[in-house]
Formats: structure tokens, C-alpha cells, sequence
């Protein structure tokens, strides 16, 4: 019999040994200097966003993109909708209203605008920024909520390498390598991971139900892999060219519903593939002393397939609810920006910004049907300094929506048909302003106006038969406020708290009985998100570390009070403890719990448990 507890202490000293050998000498950097930085998107020396790093990535060995991002405040963490998705909230905005983006170009799904976190792997990635509420103009439209921009790893030695290999329950294990090398003008960085999951264990308390025989969670597996390619050139200091391919190979099940309400449908679904890939080129090109221009164009894709079965054999396809759904789409787009230091006191960027979204899709023995849009962006943003404390960051920007095609189909008699062309405008507007008061203490207060389209399956969708489309359907308005500080003491201590308030307008809610007992999405919603969000770093010992993160979110929905929000809990924190038992071993606990939140809206609730994780892993000491 396999003794579990010896391979974990054997690859432990593998890992510690590759890491040693690959990454450890005079010359080694820290992940800080590891970060791609063409790949992000940021107001030059504002304090507009939250950092997950690499180092941290691996402290709490977040594998997908969705458990990274847990650990900060006003994140939700769920697994979303019948397709049980790994979603994030922040603030109470989800995905839609949060676009996720790698290294600055939008990974979204064009039709829905959702992106499932769970697919996303993290090894290759130096760190993960987040925007909350003001964000910056040049990631375009959309961010009514922030963004979320995964940022990839650049190679400064000759040979850098990383490796990675691991087991987890449900028999299931993990591999991963990134390598990478620098050679003065020309650089490279390759990466691969592999994640493999059999089943999710239940507890051995767990009372098996009909559905549910045993204690592996039926229908839970998934497989994901990634592969990712930068090659860059750097003809001098200033300038910079790399083109990037990202793919990513996923399959998974969906576990079936058990608990006991009648209402619910139990759906016995699989993906045999969800497949994502992204050709990108990103450049900056030097103009003078000063000024210079960042451009990127990139081609990104998606195809899915879900299948839906008649029962939990996941064999036969004969009943009405089972289908092959198929999913093909791509987006063509680009960006430019110009940048100035126009004088000591100002740095200005204008952008512009084209997004073409195609989707397709069907199912079997049906036509396809396609959907298209066009969104402009057109944005800019000062940074301010009249001193040394004090600083003021106004953006401007002007978004605009097309709809291009879009094609309904009659199942009655197979025919499609052309839904209405439709078009949709906003502004966007946001201030932040910030003032030193000391080197360990500041303040920040900052005002945001933004907007989101409403997405295609918004305006198209039948919803499996209970809703009407709504082409016409406009874009969602919020105004953000935010009051922060940020507090040192004695170099041992850092505590950022902050306040928000979001008051959303226009907001798109399902309205009953428009027409029979279909309901429709219309511009009817006015809601309000508000709460505080507080982090904290503590090292009282050089072997001991303590990082807390807290936050309180509340929603209200003022139009339509009897109508919960749901998913978000009121409350959520989250503390880990890191201890360095001896030079390369550190020992990391952490623990979540999450208050009561609603999972339908008219007001059941579900109340998730404290979470406990133990988390032993090998470093290099430099980390």
C-alpha cells in the first residue's frame, strides 16, 4: 500500500532541490522583478488596485485563479449557476461587471460575459491585480465594478526554471514547469501545467442519498491543462515587443444537485471540452524623452461543448431535456495608448480601444446562430502632483456598443430569423485624490460614474423557455465611492481599511409576467452595495507571519425590496498564520468562515461552514 504521508515528505525535498538548483545564487531576483510588465494596466503612481503575488499563490497553493483571488477582502468565492462555474464577487459585482483579463487583453466570454475561474490556471502567472471600483480608463469598457488582470512572469537570467508536482485527494495530482531564459535582446518564457481531479471526497458523516451511493462526489472530476509562450524583444532600455499564445484544455463534470427541493431540476451534465486559447502582441515603443506609445492587438477564442444526459449512467440522450450544446466564438481586437510625462507635475494617458465579439453556437441536428457586437472605447486620465503629498487622478471616457448580427432561431419550424439592430452609449467619470500624510500613513478618497452593456445573452436569451429577449435592452450605470487608508507602524505592522459605497441605477432585473408567465430583463433595477473591507499584515517575529482580511458587504435591492441579492454573504473573513519551522519549511494555516448568505431570492438561506486548511510547503529561503 502507497504510504501517502512519505511520497508528500519525498516531493517536498524534490521541489526544495529544484528550486535551489534553478532559482538560488548571487544573481537571484525576487518575483517583484519576475513581473511582466508590459502585461499590466495601472495609473502611473496611483494606489488604485490589490496585488495577489506568486509567492502568495503558492503559500496557500491556489492552483485556479478563483482560489487566489479568495484570500483578499470583499472577494466571494462561488461556484455558480446550473453550470457550476468558479465565479468571484467583489463588492458585490460579479464577473459581468468585473472583467477578467490576462496581461491587459480581455479573456471573457464574449456571449455572457462570465469567465470560469476553476479553468484558469495559476503557475505561470507572477501576480494577480485587482481593481475595485476605480479602475483605470485603458482597460476600456465595462469595469463598472473594477477588473481583475492576470499579469505573466518575464525572465531576467540566462536560465530560470521552476517545477512543480503534487497529490491531493480524489486521486487527483498536479505537475507543472515554467521555463524561461534571457539573452540580452531577446527573451523567452514557456510554461505548462497539468491538474487532475478523479472525484470530490464527502465526509464520512455524510448520509449517502438515492443519487448519491458512496462518499465520492459523483460527476465531480475535472482535468485542466495550460500552456503559455512569450517570446520578447528589447532593442533598449525603453523599447519593448513580445508576442504571447496562451491555451488552455479543460474537461469537467457537474455534480447533481441533492438537497430536497422539488423545485429544483437535477441536471446530469459533462463538458468533454472547454478550450480557450489567446494570440497577443504587446509592445511599447519609446516617443522622445517623455512620451511613448503601448499597443496591443490580440485574437482570442473559445469553444465548449456540454452534453446533458438523461440519468447518473452519463449513457443515453433520448429524453426532451437532453442535448449537445456547442459553443464557438473568438474575438478580434486592440488597444493603443499614449503616454506623456508632460511636465513634473502631470503624467497623461489617452486611449482608444476596439473590441469585436463573434459567438456561435447550436445544438445537434440544428443551424448554427450568430451573434456579433462592436464596443469603441475612448478614455482619458491625468495624474496630477501640484506637491509631494498630495496627488488628484481625473478620467474621462466614452464607451459605445453595435450590434452588428443577431440571429434568433424558431424551433417550431427550424427557420432563423434577424433580431432588431440595437446600439447602446455611455460616459464614464471617476476622480481619486490622495494625500501623504506621513511616510506611514495616508488617505485616499476616490469617486467613480461607470457603466456595463448589457452582454448578448441579456438581450437574446429565452432562458430554456421562461423569458422574452430584449435587444433594447441598456447599459447598467453605478456611482462608486471609496474612502481608504493606509497605516505602517514600525515596519512590522500594515493595516489597510476602506469604506465603499455603490449605488447602481438602470440595474437589469428579471421582470415577471411580461408576457403569460414569461418574464424579461429590463432596465428597472436601482440597487445600493455598501460595507468595509479591512486587510492586515502582521510579523511579529521573523519566523512567524499573520495576514487577516475582513470584510462587511451589504446589498440592498431598492426597487424591488422582496427580491434578494444572493451568493454574497454579509459577513466574510479570512486569517492565515505562516511559521517557518526550520531554513526551507514553512508551515502555513488558514482558516475562512462566511455568515449567512441567501442562495434564492426569495430569502432560504444556506449557511456555509468554517473552513480549516493546513498547508505544508518547501521554499526557497529567499522568498
Amino acid at each position: 500500500m502507497i504510504d501517502m504521508k512519505k511520497i508528500i515528505v519525498l516531493s517536498c525535498f524534490v521541489m526544495a532541490w529544484i528550486g535551489c538548483s534553478a532559482q538560488n545564487g548571487p544573481d537571484s531576483l525576487s518575483m517583484l522583478q519576475k513581473v511582466y510588465r508590459l502585461g499590466e494596466v495601472k495609473i502611473k503612481a496611483a494606489t488604485d488596485k490589490t496585488t495577489v503575488d506568486a509567492n502568495e499563490i503558492e503559500r496557500y497553493n491556489a492552483t485556479n485563479v478563483g482560489a487566489a483571488l479568495n484570500i483578499l477582502p470583499s472577494v466571494i468565492l462561488n461556484e455558480d449557476g446550473a453550470r457550476n462555474e468558479t465565479t468571484v464577487y467583489i463588492r458585490g459585482f460579479d464577473l459581468r461587471s468585473v472583467p477578467v483579463y490576462m496581461d491587459g487583453i480581455p479573456v471573457y466570454v464574449p456571449y455572457d460575459g462570465y469567465a470560469d475561474l476553476g479553468r484558469f490556471l495559476t503557475f505561470d502567472l507572477s501576480k494577480i491585480d485587482v481593481a475595485k471600483g476605480f479602475s483605470s480608463m485603458t482597460y476600456g469598457a465595462n469595469t463598472i465594478g473594477g477588473a481583475i488582470n492576470l499579469v505573466g512572469m518575464k525572465p531576467h537570467q540566462l536560465l530560470e526554471m521552476k517545477a512543480k508536482i503534487g497529490i491531493m485527494s480524489g486521486k487527483g495530482y498536479e505537475t507543472a514547469l515554467n521555463l524561461g531564459g534571457n539573452f540580452g535582446k531577446i527573451y523567452f518564457q514557456s510554461g505548462f501545467s497539468l491538474l487532475d481531479r478523479r472525484y470530490i471526497p464527502l465526509s464520512a458523516k455524510f448520509d449517502t442519498l438515492g443519487l448519491e451511493k458512496d462518499h465520492r462526489r459523483d460527476n465531480s472530476y475535472h482535468k485542466d491543462t495550460k500552456v503559455s509562450i512569450r517570446i520578447g524583444f528589447t532593442p533598449n532600455a525603453r523599447d519593448e515587443y513580445t508576442i504571447n499564445y496562451q491555451y488552455s484544455h479543460g474537461t469537467k463534470g457537474n455534480p447533481v444537485y441533492l438537497g430536497n427541493d422539488v423545485n429544483t431540476r437535477v441536471r446530469y451534465w459533462q463538458w468533454p471540452y472547454w478550450n480557450k486559447q489567446s494570440l497577443y502582441y504587446i509592445s511599447n515603443t519609446a516617443i522622445g524623452d517623455k512620451s511613448g506609445i503601448k499597443v496591443r492587438a490580440y485574437f482570442d477564442q473559445f469553444r465548449n461543448k456540454i452534453s446533458s444526459f438523461d440519468d447518473n449512467t452519463y449513457s443515453t440522450q433520448n429524453k426532451g431535456s437532453s442535448f449537445n450544446s456547442f459553443y464557438d466564438d473568438y474575438t478580434l481586437g486592440g488597444n493603443m495608448e499614449f503616454w506623456s510625462d508632460w511636465n513634473s507635475q502631470n503624467h497623461v494617458s489617452a486611449s482608444l480601444h476596439l473590441k469585436n465579439d463573434n459567438h456561435r453556437e447550436h445544438n445537434d441536428e440544428e443551424p448554427v446562430r450568430h451573434f456579433a457586437d462592436n464596443t469603441w472605447s475612448f478614455g482619458i486620465e491625468n495624474v496630477y502632483r501640484p506637491g509631494q503629498k498630495l496627488r488628484f487622478i481625473p478620467g474621462l471616457s466614452y464607451n459605445i456598443r453595435n450590434s452588428l448580427r443577431a440571429e434568433n432561431y424558431n424551433s417550431a419550424d427550424g427557420s432563423i430569423s434577424d433580431y432588431p439592430a440595437n446600439k447602446n452609449s455611455c460616459l464614464n467619470a471617476q476622480l481619486s485624490s490622495y494625500y501623504m500624510i506621513s511616510n506611514s500613513f495616508n488617505v485616499n478618497l476616490d469617486i467613480a460614474w461607470k457603466s456595463r452593456f448589457a452582454t448578448m445573452k441579456d438581450r437574446y436569451s429565452y432562458r430554456l423557455g421562461t423569458a422574452l429577449p430584449n435587444p433594447d435592452l441598456k447599459s447598467e450605470t453605478a456611482l462608486n465611492l471609496e474612502l481608504g487608508t493606509t497605516i505602517l507602524t514600525a515596519g512590522k505592522l500594515n493595516l489597510r481599511p476602506e469604506i465603499f459605497y455603490s449605488h447602481l441605477f438602470n440595474t437589469m432585473q428579471m421582470v415577471s409576467n411580461v408576457q403569460g408567465d414569461l418574464s424579461q430583463t429590463q432596465n428597472t433595477g436601482e440597487a445600493v452595495f455598501s460595507g468595509i473591507d479591512m486587510n492586515l499584515g502582521w510579523q511579529p517575529a521573523k519566523i512567524l507571519k499573520i495576514y487577516g482580511a475582513y470584510s462587511y458587504i451589504h446589498r440592498r435591492n431598492i426597487s424591488n425590496p422582496e427580491i434578494l441579492f444572493t451568493d454574497v454573504p454579509d459577513h466574510k473573513v479570512f486569517v492565515s498564520a505562516e511559521y517557518r519551522l526550520i531554513k526551507r519549511i514553512l508551515v502555513n494555516l488558514s482558516g475562512e468562515y462566511d455568515s449567512r448568505r441567501n442562495n434564492a431570492s426569495d430569502g432560504s438561506n444556506s449557511v456555509d461552514p468554517v473552513h480549516k486548511v493546513i498547508n505544508v510547503r518547501c521554499s526557497n529561503s529567499k522568498n
